[in-house]
């Protein structure tokens, strides 16, 4: 079966990340470094890995450090140069390697995730495309997108990553309803009960989707929470037998989270290849010192 390359990604890096103010006053909350980078670049390189090229950011009119932080910068890389940092000039340079390009779209209102990702339609167009939630970054192997793409290539359809969730965190996600056949979907429900979700199958903000979907996203009404919710034309298309799922191979880390986004900062220097033995032994130090 013929089908088109995933060549396109939409960020949606609208919100206004009220759960990390006052740090979020004037700084977006995607740009919040996790180490050495900020949060929002995880999920660029993850789409990058995956081979993605076109990278659409959907941006509130509080973001335009975003836009600057993936735009050129000509003279911090000459002040770099000229003081003998090539390498670091090198690094800032390609933070978005050339052969990838960026766009930027507002969406004017904070309408949901659904109004939000069809802000991006008049660039994605009917192309099947990623879609992330850079709230959420992977620690792993590879990123999850990847895998994604490859499921896709292979059973062309939506493609959903998702994570087991233990039962009392069920209200915080979409869960999905698994199909009659592995990886297939039946259903999608936002954050359900405890008692009426039908899984404890969890998905998590990286998604591929057909360019239909924006045929779904056009005439649903307001849902969970008065929004125009992702969650519910992706069910739409489940109901249609167009939703496969991937389970993520790697950990998951919820950056919108406060103590989500201190597990990442922990763990992600833990791995770091410079200084993670030496932070490890910081952190043992100070353990048998409270103990």
């Amino acid at each position: 079966m013929s089908h088109q390359t995933i060549r396109k990604a939409v960020f949606l890096v609208a919100g206004l990340g009220t759960r990390f103010l006052p740090a979020t006053k004037a700084m977006p909350k995607e740009l919040l470094p996790v180490i050495d980078k900020p949060v929002i670049q995880y999920a660029v390189e993850e789409a990058l890995e995956a081979g993605i090229t076109e990278l659409v950011f959907v941006t509130g009119r509080t973001k335009r450090a975003i836009e600057d932080h993936f735009d050129a910068n000509p003279e911090l890389e000459r002040a770099l140069i000229e003081k003998g940092k090539t390498e670091i000039a090198d690094m800032v340079r390609n933070i978005v390697p050339p052969h990838a390009r960026c766009i930027f779209v507002r969406q004017a209102e904070p309408l949901g995730t659904g109004h939000a990702v069809l802000c991006a339609e008049p660039v994605i167009g009917r192309e099947p495309f990623a879609v992330f939630l850079p709230d959420d970054i992977i620690l792993g192997d590879h990123g999850a997108m990847i895998d994604l793409v490859r499921e896709y290539e292979m059973n062309p359809a939506s493609i959903l990553s998702v994570i087991e969730v233990a039962r009392k965190n069920i209200d915080k996600y979409g869960i999905i309803k698994p199909g009659s056949t592995p990886g297939s979907v039946a259903g999608m429900v936002e954050k359900p009960s405890h008692e009426d979700a039908p899984s404890s199958l969890a998905s998590i903000g990286r998604y591929v989707l057909e360019g239909e979907v924006f045929d779904h996203l056009r005439t649903l009404k307001p849902g969970h929470g008065g929004e125009i919710v992702l969650t519910d034309a992706i069910n739409q298309r489940a109901q249609m037998g167009r939703v496969r799922s991937v389970t993520l191979d790697g950990h998951r880390y919820d950056c919108g989270d406060k103590f989500g986004y201190l597990e990442a900062i922990l763990d992600f220097a833990l791995a770091h290849p410079e200084f993670g033995p030496d932070f490890l032994d910081a952190i043992k130090s100070r353990v048998k010192a409270a103990g």
